[in-house]
């Protein structure tokens, strides 16, 4: 069997945490978004 150097919590995960905050930055944004067009459509559509 290979060997197991794995060690729990020891593995660098800036660059996860960095791509997870922009997905959830971006994700946000376009709720918003999507948020204002159904008010403008419910507002202004006749």
């Amino acid at each position: 069997m290979a060997d197991n150097d794995y060690k729990r919590g020891e593995m660098d995960i800036t660059e996860k945490e960095k791509t997870f905050a922009g997905f959830m930055k971006m994700s946000v944004n376009i709720a918003i978004v999507a948020i204002l067009i159904v008010l403008f459509l419910a507002i202004f559509a006749r």
